[in-house]
C-alpha cells in the first residue's frame, strides 16, 4: 500500500540471509518498495554503504540481491570521490533509498560535507522512501547509540542532524544490554519517545 505522505521505514532490518549470494532482501525492505507505491516497473533503489566507506564489496553484494529481487538498482559513493555528478538529482530519480550500516558519526560527517543531507530531504519530501539498517537506521532520528567513537556504545543526543530527522531516538539491538543508554537519553530529556530496532 503506498504511503500518503513523505516516509522514512526507519527500522534497522531489511537483509536476510541467502543461499547463493552474501545476503538477499528482506520484507522490510520490500515493505519500503511497496511504500513508495511503484508499479509496473522495477523498483528504482539506491543503495548507500557510507558508513562502511563505502566497501566496494558490499556495493557488489547490494548489486546481487537487487538484482535476485528484480529491483533496478544504482548506488551513491562518496568514497574517494562521489560517483554521481547531481547527487540531489540521483536521489530524486528514486523510489527507495536504502542506508546501510556501519559508523553513523562519519555517515552524517560525510554527508554534510558532501551536501548528501539536504539532497535526502529533498528526495523525501519528492515521496522517495528513506530507509535503512544500524546506522542507516540511526541518521534519521533525533539521537541514539553508538559505537562510532570506540567499543563502548555511547549515546548521542542528538545525533548529528540530518535534515529528515524522525522525533526521537533509537537503539539497535546489536548489544548484550542497550536499555540503560536507552533510559538515561529519555530521563535526561534529551528525547520525549524512543524505541529499539534490530538489525534483521
Amino acid at each position: 500500500m503506498p504511503a500518503d505522505q513523505p516516509t522514512i521505514l526507519a527500522t534497522s532490518g531489511g537483509v536476510v540471509a541467502a543461499d547463493r549470494i552474501s545476503w538477499g532482501v528482506g520484507p522490510l525492505t520490500d515493505l519500503a518498495v511497496d511504500l513508495s507505491g511503484v508499479e509496473g516497473r522495477a523498483p528504482k533503489v539506491c543503495f548507500l554503504g557510507t558508513a562502511c566507506g563505502d566497501s566496494p564489496a558490499l556495493v557488489r553484494d547490494f548489486y546481487a540481491a537487487a538484482q535476485a529481487r528484480g529491483f533496478h538498482g544504482s548506488h551513491l559513493q562518496l568514497f574517494t570521490m562521489p560517483n554521481v555528478e547531481d547527487i540531489t538529482a540521483h536521489l530524486l530519480e528514486q523510489d527507495v533509498v536504502w542506508v546501510w550500516g556501519g559508523s553513523v558519526a562519519g555517515l552524517l560527517a560525510m554527508w554534510r560535507l558532501h551536501g548528501v543531507d539536504e539532497a535526502m530531504r529533498a528526495a523525501w519530501e519528492a515521496g522517495v522512501v528513506l530507509t535503512g539498517v544500524s546506522a542507516g537506521s540511526i541518521c534519521w532520528h533525533v539521537g541514539g547509540t553508538t559505537d562510532s567513537f570506540g567499543p563502548t556504545l555511547v549515546s548521542t543526543s542528538p545525533v548529528p542532524r540530518s535534515t529528515t530527522n524522525v522525533s526521537g531516538v533509537t537503539v539497535p539491538l546489536t548489544t548484550a544490554s542497550p536499555r540503560p543508554k536507552l533510559l538515561l537519553m529519555m530521563s535526561s530529556e534529551r528525547s520525549p519517545v524512543a524505541g529499539f530496532t534490530v538489525n534483521r
